[in-house]
C-alpha cells in the first residue's frame, strides 16, 4: 500500500506540475521528484520483500495493510510539509518579503 500511495502522489504531483503555469516559481518539480524518489525506494523494498517471502508476499494481513497505508499517508504528508517549508523559505511570490504589518 505504501508503494501505491506514493506512486499516486507522484502521478498527481507530476500532473499538477505539468499543467501549472507557475511550476518553476512554486517549485512543483521538487515535490514531484520527492514523490518519485519515494516511489522508487518503496519499489526496491517491494522487490526485496518479494524475493524473501515469495508467495506469502501476496497474503498480507489486514493489520499489515493498515500499517502500510498509514506509513504511505505519512510519507505523502511529510513530503508536502518539506515542500511547504521550501516554498516558504524561497518565497517565490514575495508574499512574506513584502508584507507590511497593519499598524504601520
Amino acid at each position: 500500500m505504501t508503494l501505491l500511495i506514493t506512486i499516486l502522489a507522484a502521478v498527481v504531483s507530476t500532473l499538477v506540475w505539468y499543467r501549472s503555469p507557475k511550476r518553476a516559481e512554486m517549485r512543483l518539480g521538487v515535490l514531484s521528484l520527492m514523490y518519485w524518489g519515494a516511489s522508487i525506494m518503496w519499489f526496491v523494498d517491494a522487490i526485496f520483500e518479494f524475493a524473501e517471502l515469495k508467495e506469502e508476499f501476496f497474503n498480507a494481513a489486514l493489520a499489515d495493510i493498515l500499517n502500510d497505508s498509514l506509513l504511505g499517508i505519512s510519507v505523502v504528508v511529510l513530503g508536502l510539509v518539506a515542500w511547504l517549508i521550501l516554498v516558504l523559505i524561497k518565497d517565490p511570490l514575495g508574499v512574506i518579503r513584502h508584507h507590511k504589518p497593519d499598524n504601520e
